[in-house]
């Protein structure tokens, strides 16, 4: 009370000239607070809805959540040998290797592999080793696997929904899923892994203009269905930014996102800056030494690199049916359409071997579950389709609106050496503004089927450093859902 009294003793033996300089300041000062505080508020993108049926939508949703089995035929097989069987090859250039794409050679060592080595059935088992399940969201049969998980005493479970790119599938998690759902640990991992609309078992759009927004909605959808109101999510390629838009949508529901691809520049006139300084004087940008070694030499890595080696998306942002239909009809041909970046992607230097190195770093088994995953379900041409919904539609892709909304939920970054464009810490920070780890992975790339731990540890390190909400325990009521365990 005396102070009260005090404050107004002093205002009035202001001079009313001082007195009104007082309060515009005051004024000012507050309104400041304001806008910072405005600032900082967590910005959403809208959720949206969408239907992607031919027809109208219906008033009531079934909301069923259906075991999935994969099954094949031996129609199937014979069909699948009689086209490989038929496959025109053209001969590879003399010293061509991997720099005029697939090698012939090679790939003729490949078929005759699928041919007679390859067993389907087997690998059929395989990808039925995890409880599959399908829900219609939005007029689409939406595919996932659901791995609950070995609980130990005191662990901790968190559910984690990862996402897969092109030309991947759900199929390249199968190596780290026991690193999740097994371990050691205090906390343990619920993986939920879905394919992508257009992917795989997930049903194709009926309709133009499927993007990753509606994917990220779409799988906000399938989370609450399954009951879950907080969780982690993690994806690469188009899975990081499916992953980025649902958290840029629903930022109250990520407990942390982890990312393998990261997507971020800050304003022109400040990345040139720090291309200009970043080679010779890192620290004053923020860059640090293997950042360095990842940029330069500029030209040579961030320009003549992408003109090699994203010919791939100009196609499939502008008329991806065309060269779809080709692929769609030559398993071999698609084989070598999908295995050619399996090996580049995975290092730049494979374009220099005759096989793409592609045995070393993987099993022919594993590469060729994956082709007949988009073999078998006719996939190819709608999961290139994602490209010309996201690039190549009329609206300009960087001016969209989740290109320009940050991304306020804890993040985890792994920086992969053979991504297409390397994304600094310092770069990160003008999307990402709660980085909580980033690491700089030793090889490789954000790609399909990577090594198990050095998919797992980010991963792990990442939501360990992003953890913080409280998990809301899981039940689904679903009768069918629950039955399959």
């Amino acid at each position: 009370m005396q102070t009260a009294e005090t404050i107004q003793k002093a205002l009035s033996d202001l001079d009313p000239c001082k007195l009104k300089v007082l309060v515009v300041s005051s004024v000012g000062i507050g309104g400041l607070l304001c806008y910072l505080a405005w600032r900082k508020k967590t910005k959403k993108i809208p959720v949206g809805d969408g239907w992607w049926r031919v027809g109208e939508k219906p008033l009531s949703e079934d909301r069923t959540i259906r075991p999935f089995v994969v099954e094949t035929s031996e129609e199937m097989i014979q069909d699948l040998y009689q086209r490989i069987d038929q496959t025109r090859y053209t001969d590879s250039l003399e010293d061509g290797r991997f720099h005029y794409g697939f090698n012939s050679a090679y790939l003729k060592k490949v078929a005759k592999y699928w041919r007679q080595e390859f067993d389907w059935e087997k690998q059929v088992r395989v990808l039925n080793k995890y409880p599959h399940f399908k829900t219609n969201i939005e007029g689409l049969d939406v595919h996932f696997i659901h791995v609950k998980p070995v609980q130990r005493a005191g662990q901790k479970v968190l559910p984690l929904m990862i996402v897969h790119g092109w030309p991947g599938s759900f199929y390249e998690f199968y190596r780290i899923l026991p690193l999740l759902t097994e371990t050691q640990g205090d906390f343990v991992f619920e993986v939920i892994c879905p394919s992508i609309p257009g992917y795989g078992y997930s049903e194709a759009p009926h309709k133009q203009g499927f993007s990753s927004l509606d994917a990220a909605r779409i799988f906000h959808k399938l989370m609450d269905r399954l009951d879950f109101t907080d969780y982690y999510i993690q994806g690469g390629d188009w899975g990081s930014l499916i992953t980025s838009n649902m958290a840029q949508m629903k930022p109250e529901c990520i407990q942390g996102l982890h990312l393998n691809m990261i997507s971020a520049r800050p304003g022109s006139t400040l990345t040139i800056i720090c291309l200009l300084v970043g080679r010779y004087l890192p620290f004053l940008v923020g860059f640090t030494r293997e950042d360095v070694r990842r940029i330069y030499p500029y030209m040579q890595k961030n320009v003549y690199e992408i003109l090699r080696e994203s010919g791939y998306m100009h196609i499939q942002a502008t008329k991806p049916d065309t060269a779809g239909c080709g692929l769609n009809d030559s398993p071999v041909g698609l084989a070598a359409y999908i295995l050619e970046k399996f090996s580049t992607w995975t290092d730049y230097k494979n374009r220099d071997l005759e096989d793409g190195d592609l045995e070393k770093k993987f099993s022919l088994d594993d590469l060729l579950t994956n082709v007949m995953i988009y073999w078998t379900t006719g996939s190819i041409i709608p999961s290139m389709r994602f490209y010309k919904e996201n690039l190549g539609s009329s609206s300009n892709f960087y001016k969209r609106l989740d290109n320009v909304t940050k991304i306020y939920v804890p993040t985890g970054l792994a920086a992969f050496p053979h991504e297409l464009l390397h994304c600094p810490r310092v770069w990160a920070r003008s999307r990402f503004t709660d980085i909580r780890s980033y690491s700089y992975m030793p090889r490789g790339g954000p790609r399909p089927f990577p090594p198990p731990k050095s998919a797992e540890l980010p991963v792990r390190r990442g939501c360990r450093k992003t953890g913080g909400k409280t998990n809301k325990a899981h039940k689904t009521q679903d009768p069918f859902y629950s039955q399959r365990w």
